[in-house]
């Protein structure tokens, strides 16, 4: 009895043995099975990856062609599919009938070729204010106050707009009729977003970390998620940056992403692009009108670290320093920083910029300067695109970051793209793309 138990205990330590066996097999082989489809996941991600940075799909005829040939102005496709998906160009040379003048954004209208009239505050209803936000390209927190006549810094010169009818038309052009006098005395000024919120702090060369808290406009464009260039979020839908971003090689919509309220750049996942639109004036050689428009496939939710900066008004009077953000070199040939970089930098006087021992004729009349000409602080690579924002009551973006010579060379200030110059661009790239 003894020998048959004790037999008895040896057959079930040995099941056991072999029952753990098949365990740490089967344990080894659904490792191993893990580890080769994760090998072969990540090599088909580069796989892919690879070919779509040299070749591009044509689903309609299900061949690949250089990705050269793509958007190149010519269908290579049997469909065109690889010249729809593009980079679009677009010029205007009309005047947009609705500006905001001054530090306190009061309104004016172009009236039948008779010029620019002010908007007096007589019969002004809600539906006015909305109207005219809507015709500026916004629909969110449209609202309107009364400005004394008196207070204005230019003078209307007797230019006035009044409310005169109940139009049916779409333009608040149409509302209007031109008066010698304002009754009330007081005119209409306007605020037709929620951005360039201050949040309590005031590529950069000689710059410091900061935060996208304090800065919620600034975006990175991503090429093939790899940080290209900088921009500004303009609306829920817009994004502002430079045209030189948009090379021949990377012009196609789909490898585009925009990553916003990030301080570090990581490998986030971005809104994609439904449409870019680049300065049609725009030159590689001279760097002038160098702007350009992307419209987000989806509207972007606004929070503390993405809300959209403000664009500027008509003659607006700058007198302090301005501020330049990016993830560009931190000096050049450099190495690019782990966080989001700020910088102050002055204001340099067109004159002083036109002088042919800095920039000469180059510098043209969609250009200013901003930085030291004995070098210091300044933007760099990887910061193209990005926002030059002035403080008055709220941030506004006087310039896009553009060119210069090297990185902080004494002499050689920054230059950027006026945006108050391109301001009728901007505007028309909004009437004619509305936010839905």
């Amino acid at each position: 009895m003894a020998l048959w138990l004790k037999r008895r205990r040896e057959l079930s330590t040995l099941r056991t043995e072999e029952s753990r066996a098949r365990c740490r097999l089967t344990i080894i082989i659904v490792c191993c099975v893990l580890i080769i489809l994760a090998l072969l996941i990540v090599g088909l991600y580069f796989t892919i990856r690879t070919v779509n940075s040299k070749f591009f799909f044509c689903s309609g005829s299900l061949r690949f062609i250089s990705i050269e040939k793509a958007c190149n102005g010519k269908a290579d496709c049997a469909d065109g599919e690889d010249e729809i998906a593009c980079v679009s160009k677009l010029r205007t040379k009309e005047t947009y009938p609705v500006r905001l003048m001054g530090d306190r954004l009061v309104l004016q209208v172009f009236i039948n070729k008779t010029g620019w009239k002010t908007v007096c505050a007589d019969n002004w209803r809600t539906k006015h204010t909305r109207l005219t936000c809507q015709q500026l390209g916004y629909t969110v927190s449209p609202r309107s106050t009364r400005v004394p006549v008196k207070s204005l810094l230019f003078n209307p010169q007797n230019a006035f707009a009044t409310v005169s009818n109940d139009s049916s038309n779409s333009g608040i052009q149409s509302f209007l009729s031109v008066s010698d006098t304002c009754f009330s005395g007081s005119v209409v000024a306007l605020s037709c977003s929620d951005c360039g919120e201050v949040v309590g702090e005031d590529r950069i060369i000689g710059g410091e970390d900061t935060t996208i808290g304090h800065w919620p406009w600034q975006v990175s464009l991503q090429w093939d998620h790899q940080h290209k260039c900088g921009g500004a979020l303009l609306s829920t839908r817009w994004i502002i940056s430079a045209a030189h971003c948009f090379t021949s090689q990377t012009r196609e919509l789909s490898r585009w992403t925009i990553v916003l309220g990030q301080t570090q750049l990581t490998a986030s996942r971005g809104v994609s692009v439904k449409m870019i639109v680049i300065h049609k004036d725009y030159s590689r050689l001279s760097n002038d009108f160098d702007i350009a428009m992307l419209k987000l496939t989806w509207p972007v939710k606004i929070g503390d670290s993405i809300l959209p900066v403000c664009l500027p008004p008509h003659q607006l009077s700058v007198k302090e320093k301005l501020v330049v953000t990016g993830w560009g070199l931190l000096k050049e040939k450099g190495e690019m920083p782990s966080v989001l970089q700020k910088a102050s930098v002055p204001l340099i006087n067109r004159s002083e910029c036109s002088k042919p021992s800095v920039y000469g004729s180059a510098f043209t009349p969609r250009m200013l300067c901003a930085g030291f000409l004995t070098g210091k602080r300044d933007a760099c690579q990887g910061d193209s695109g990005g926002p030059l924002v002035y403080l008055s009551s709220r941030w506004q973006l006087l310039g896009i970051v553009s060119w210069g010579v090297g990185c902080a060379r004494e002499g050689k200030p920054g230059v950027y793209t006026d945006v108050t110059q391109l301001l009728d661009w901007i505007y028309t790239i909004m009437k004619r793309h509305p936010m839905r």
